[in-house]
């Protein structure tokens, strides 16, 4: 499967989030350019401009495609994972109908709990 550049909008404000992007580096091995990636942080006018409503961003996780089209929270998951060769078995998973429903549920669960923690939400 060929895989083509990606763009990852991520909060860097966010330790877990920092700490997230730096399994995935790691994980992209000897591919690190297929990941680039772009840190939301103060970024609102810029990410609008890109058509991407900045509250959505800190909420859910976006990926830009190589086509320009922005992925958002599962989706987005699907296509970083699509990008780390022994991840793709995981990123078809994520997206079967029943799995993708609970994991978002969890996801915007732990989201929230770690924005309200951190006085952002």
């Amino acid at each position: 499967m060929k895989t083509s550049k990606i763009t990852v909008f991520y909060d860097g404000a966010c330790p877990t989030c920092v700490r997230d992007r730096k399994w995935y580096e790691s994980w992209l091995g000897k591919h690190p350019h297929l990941v680039e990636w772009y840190d939301i942080t103060g970024k609102d006018e810029e990410l609008a401009a890109m058509g991407i409503v900045p509250d959505e961003a800190l909420r859910e996780l976006h990926v830009q495609d190589n086509n320009g089209a922005v992925h958002k929270e599962m989706d987005a998951y699907i296509l970083l994972l699509k990008q780390i060769w022994w991840m793709r078995p995981v990123a078809w998973l994520m997206g079967l109908s029943g799995i993708r429903q609970v994991l978002s549920a969890v996801y915007r669960r732990m989201v929230d709990q770690r924005l309200a923690r951190e006085g952002r939400g």
